[in-house]
């Protein structure tokens, strides 16, 4: 089957960014709750009585570290793009995830191609294996494809670090391959992770991307509050979150995305705000969370 997407390296090179493997820096949390364990069993090896202050330490690290990982856009476990960076001026961010869906794709793609919108899709790979040809009308219409992990597990964030890597690295070699452009962003399963996560996106090239603002859209059933949750407040270099995979539906059964998706993008229309994808905001040169100013990418919001 012939292609209907350009040349991969081509896009990557429109971009100005690469996807090139880059070095794990372990984040202060993660080294610090290391360091605790490692104290706490050099502690109880030299003084056995000190075990339950040892413990309590470890634990209250690891009870830190678990809850960040709880937390979506946390920057505590390593860079997360919560935000566009400040070059991206007066530009927004639709992300679209877990998809590709026969049923609700073409209709957001067809939405979205009205309006002259670019958006970023965080797919599945099992689902772009199982639905190919929307894969390729995603990236043959101009929108940026974006890996989602292979086959969104629940407790994606309760895997090793080579169940991770086996998991990403089996999407992104599909959708690298449907798609003809290698995805540089990863985004978890509900943005849950944990301290693993990182070092293997750095292996693969990826950067971890969450939002600034979500609708709740998968478990709604009011497109109205929906709505209003992505609109009261948008404004310039916002990320923001909808679903055409597991969309949640209306008391008719209409896929919620349909509904909010008009009233978000008229809202940006008229708020003077402009559309594009993650890796076309991003500043030319290599995507390294260094190449930002911490209040860019690293802080949390």
């Amino acid at each position: 089957m012939t292609s209907l997407v350009p040349d991969a390296p081509l896009l990557q090179a429109e971009a100005g960014i690469t996807s090139a493997a880059r070095r794990w820096r372990p984040a202060p949390l993660v080294a610090g709750a290391a360091a605790m364990h490692a104290g706490a069993a050099a502690a109880i090896a030299a003084h056995l009585a000190a075990w339950p202050w040892a413990a309590a330490g470890a634990l209250a690290s690891h009870a830190a570290v678990v809850g960040c990982g709880l937390w979506p856009r946390s920057t505590l476990l390593g860079p997360n793009l919560t935000r566009l960076p400040a070059s991206a001026g007066d530009q927004i961010t639709l992300t679209i995830d877990d998809g590709p869906d026969p049923e609700v794709t073409p209709r957001v793609l067809d939405l979205l191609e009205r309006h002259g919108v670019r958006a970023t899709f965080f797919c599945i790979g099992e689902a772009a294996r199982k639905h190919p040809h929307w894969v390729e009308a995603i990236a043959a219409r101009g929108h940026a494809i974006e890996n989602h992990s292979h086959c969104h597990r629940p407790l994606f964030s309760l895997q090793g670090p080579r169940s991770l890597r086996r998991e990403i690295e089996a999407a992104q070699q599909t959708l690298t391959e449907l798609s003809g452009t290698r995805p540089l962003f990863f985004r978890a399963p509900a943005g849950l992770r944990n301290p693993f996560l990182e070092p293997v996106l750095c292996a693969l090239g990826l950067h971890l991307a969450s939002w600034t603002r979500r609708g709740f859209d998968t478990c709604a059933r009011d497109a109205r509050q929906v709505a209003r949750r992505l609109t009261a407040g948008m404004g310039s270099r916002d990320i923001l979150l909808l679903h055409d995979g597991n969309a949640g539906r209306d008391a008719d059964g209409r896929p919620m995305v349909l509904d909010v998706l008009p009233v978000v993008l008229q809202a940006a229309q008229q708020a003077g705000l402009r559309w594009t994808t993650l890796r076309a905001a991003m500043p030319a040169g290599s995507l390294d969370a260094r190449a930002f100013a911490p209040a860019d990418v690293l802080r949390p919001e």
